[in-house]
């Protein structure tokens, strides 16, 4: 019995970290970056100490909690620019990366918001941002993308994804492939156009914002 006894704790320990990170996940989705640890404890069916055992900090917490969808994002972003194709790399990108933010509110908030310490999602962020705005040139000079896209409408992007609102995951899922697919359609190079509006800044004052 005592032979056995160093596997068991290692594995109530691991049961107990996925605990945290499925309740931290809901919560994040439902109520923001803000929500409490001892909350998260509490969801999870563990004490705080058990919490803080594993997370030290709730940066640490974060970036653990959706490490995965980063890593998802980065590939998706990769594999967009890596078609030589940048029209096509730019629309799978875009609906790709819309599709994923649309299973997990709480990857968005993490990845829209500058909380501070989470140098993880910070430099997936920048990363993507960076990437889709070289990604987008190449689309422009080779005459698909209209000629007054920015970078700040990548973020806008997100941020009207984040707002769509469905009763299950598969309906929302459904609703922001068919906005990716409306925003690809007024994406696309088109000589009657009207000129858009000036950007709001959003991504360049963000990523100037983001914690080093």
């Amino acid at each position: 019995m005592t032979d056995h006894l160093p596997h068991t704790l290692r594995s109530d320990a691991r049961d107990n970290r996925e605990r945290i990170l499925d309740a931290a996940r809901a919560l994040f989705s439902a109520e923001g970056l803000d929500v409490p640890m001892r909350e998260i404890a509490r969801r999870a069916g563990v004490g705080p100490a058990t919490l803080y055992r594993h997370f030290p900090t709730k940066q640490m917490l974060v970036a653990d909690a959706f490490a995965d969808q980063l890593h998802a994002c980065r590939a998706i972003v990769d594999e967009g620019c890596a078609d030589p194709d940048p029209w096509r790399g730019l629309r799978l990108v875009i609906e790709r990366i819309c599709e994923l933010h649309a299973r997990d509110r709480g990857f968005t908030e993490a990845f829209l918001s500058a909380f501070p310490g989470v140098t993880d999602v910070a430099a997936g962020r920048e990363y993507t941002v960076q990437a889709v705005a070289a990604l987008a040139q190449r689309a422009k000079e080779a005459g698909h993308l209209r000629p007054d896209f920015v970078l700040d409408d990548l973020i806008l992007v997100l941020m009207a994804n984040k707002g769509i609102q469905a009763t299950s995951t598969a309906t929302q899922v459904m609703a922001s492939r068919r906005f990716a697919g409306l925003v690809i359609q007024a994406f696309e190079a088109c000589p009657h156009h009207a000129p858009l509006p000036p950007a709001a800044r959003l991504a360049s004052a963000a990523l100037r914002d983001l914690p080093r």
